[in-house]
């Protein structure tokens, strides 16, 4: 590898969010490490991007994979530090908390939460924790969520994540200050990627039997309705590429084509917004009468 060009790891980097990353730092010239879960999807982000892209086939809940990705980067990386690393993988699991099945919740934490600490114990020395490497620390950026400052009804175990990445990124950020890695999150609102289609095969009807079925199926068609209004991924991507690169970078940096909402949210007392919210989705005695 050239000295002069850094690199930087993307998690989930097929689709979306990821993808726009791993465009931008190609387009910014340097060599990116794209993970993704099937090989035809590293493959084809080579092709339609460039010789710059180094597909790592793993999955986020496997340690083994992630270690043998860590084992692979290190060698091509011939003693030189990785300039970034985008913890991007992430899931979102949908439904009321009194009727959702434990494995979901279980499923999202391990995914959102848990993935990132084995992705980042795996990656950290080469982003240099490993003081034998040459170059600069490098920087980890976490994907995270406005739903990391407020949790909106039944999506709640993805709004548990992001808190939970909050934490992770804040520690983090403290633990690994001898080291020089600054640890930052971006924290984006609706952003018309293909989860928003995935969204849409979600069957609210599996709470049917339950007093939330009507106010489920208001926030389906809510959260369909913003997200293909939404921000474009590249969007996130420049604001991803501005925490690696400035010296400075904020620690939260908000991506959101809503910004006063955001920022109403964030100020506004919350049993406030907890009537503000529960009335627009009808979720108030009167509403759950039969």
């Amino acid at each position: 590898m050239n000295d002069l060009v850094r690199s930087a790891l993307v998690t989930g980097a097929s689709t979306g969010i990821g993808r726009a990353c791993v465009e931008k730092f190609v387009a910014e010239g340097w060599q990116v490490f794209a993970s993704v879960r099937k090989g035809e999807d590293g493959e084809r982000l080579k092709a339609e991007i460039g010789e710059a892209v180094v597909p790592l086939i793993f999955d986020v809940t496997d340690g083994p994979a992630i270690a043998h990705a860590a084992d692979q980067m290190r060698e091509a990386l011939m003693g030189a530090t990785l300039g970034a690393l985008v913890n991007n993988a992430g899931i979102a699991v949908a439904g009321p908390l009194l009727h959702l099945p434990i494995e979901e919740m279980e499923k999202q934490m391990d995914v959102n939460v848990t993935g990132q600490l084995r992705v980042v114990q795996a990656f950290g020395p080469l982003l240099g924790a490993d003081r034998s490497l040459s170059g600069a620390p490098g920087r980890i950026v976490n994907i995270s969520s406005v739903a990391g400052f407020s949790a909106a009804p039944f999506v709640v175990p993805y709004a548990c994540s992001k808190f939970a990445l909050e934490a992770f990124t804040q520690g983090l950020r403290r633990e690994l200050t001898p080291y020089g890695i600054d640890v930052v999150a971006i924290n984006p609102g609706p952003i018309a990627t293909p989860i928003w289609d995935k969204a849409e095969s979600v069957d609210p009807e599996q709470y049917a039997h339950t007093d939330y079925i009507k106010p489920i199926r208001r926030l389906v068609n809510y959260m369909l309705e913003r997200g293909r209004g939404g921000l474009p991924p590249s969007a996130v991507a420049d604001a991803v590429w501005a925490a690696v690169t400035s010296p400075k970078p904020k620690l939260n940096t908000i991506v959101t084509p809503e910004p006063f909402t955001q920022w109403l949210l964030g100020i506004m007392p919350r049993r406030m917004a907890d009537r503000l919210i529960t009335k627009r989705l009808g979720l108030t005695p009167d509403a759950l009468e039969p």
